[in-house]
């Protein structure tokens, strides 16, 4: 499997600073490894909310949780890779 065959799914909401800065990770290492990246609103949907609502940002790869709170740029990047 390529980077390239996975999916960055950031969780987050409007105001949030830990998501801004995740969003920033995450976008440097999407764009380095070629790999599609969406942002999800958690304020959007009340199971999103309710999952998720006290550890946000929280990043997916390919549906499956990946981190919370903070994004380790090279724990994503290696992830990626694997």
């Amino acid at each position: 499997m390529t980077p390239q065959d996975h999916r960055i799914t950031l969780l987050g909401k409007p105001g949030c600073h830990l998501c801004d800065e995740a969003r920033k990770v995450i976008n440097r290492v999407a764009t380095e490894l070629g790999v599609p990246w969406e942002e999800r609103d958690i304020t959007a949907s009340a199971e999103d909310q309710a999952a998720y609502g006290e550890m946000i940002p929280v990043t997916l790869i390919d549906g499956i949780q990946h981190d919370f709170w903070r994004v380790d740029e090279n724990r994503l990047r290696a992830a990626l890779r694997s």
